[in-house]
């Protein structure tokens, strides 16, 4: 199904998407996106369950190798799950456009998931030297409940968020997500949250443009 937000397309893609053909799919975007061809682009999709590794992962924080694929991902991070259940985003925009400030993309994006999470009642919030969305339990442990990875090429930016709504969490034990294993990881059900992928899918797109510049 394609939509827009303004200026920007909104593609979402009931079908569980392969990661090889969701990464070709965006570098040909992207560079479509810097030549004029085609416009920005937000990608709603689930993969089936999968580990990729970001650009800082320690091949130590991979657990068990066997579990599941592994790929290897231009994005920044370390180690990430992604399964059916979980929202990913890949976000497509030209930071021509944007003050072309990649720290500021990134802060745009964690104030995105903050504000649509609080819209479902969940309290979430950034730490100082941790990659990714945190909540807070009612013990004082913190679990991520969305995690970031993004890569630019000539100011473009690919890859983005991932929100943890309905996945199989135990899918997460055969990685140390984002290389910290101080801490663990949950989901809206997990927080007691009854929402569906849709229903995430709409406040995020009713708060998208209250952090980024849809024309």
């Amino acid at each position: 199904m394609i939509d827009n937000i303004g200026n920007i397309e909104v593609l979402k893609t009931k079908t569980l998407i392969d990661y090889e053909e969701a990464v070709s799919f965006m570098e040909d975007r992207i560079s479509k996106i810097q030549s004029g061809e085609a416009p920005e682009l937000l990608w709603f999709l689930e993969h089936p369950p999968l580990y990729t590794s970001g650009t800082s992962a320690e091949s130590s924080d991979l657990l068990d190798a066997n579990r599941f694929p592994v790929y290897e991902s231009g994005r920044g991070g370390q180690y990430t799950y992604h399964g059916p259940g979980q929202r990913v985003v890949y976000v497509m925009l030209n930071l021509t456009e944007r003050g072309k400030d990649v720290r500021g993309f990134v802060h745009n994006l964690e104030e995105w998931i903050i504000k649509t999470l609080k819209t479902f009642g969940i309290t979430a919030e950034i730490r100082e030297g941790r990659v990714g969305v945190w909540v807070v339990r009612e013990n004082g442990t913190e679990d991520k409940v969305g995690a970031i990875g993004v890569r630019v090429r000539k100011w473009i930016t690919y890859h983005g968020i991932a929100i943890n709504v309905m996945p199989d969490l135990t899918h997460f034990t055969g990685i140390v997500p984002c290389g910290i294993s101080a801490h663990g990881v949950t989901s809206f059900e997990g927080l007691g949250v009854d929402a569906t992928l849709d229903d995430l899918d709409i406040a995020l797109i009713n708060n998208f443009g209250n952090y980024f510049k849809t024309n």
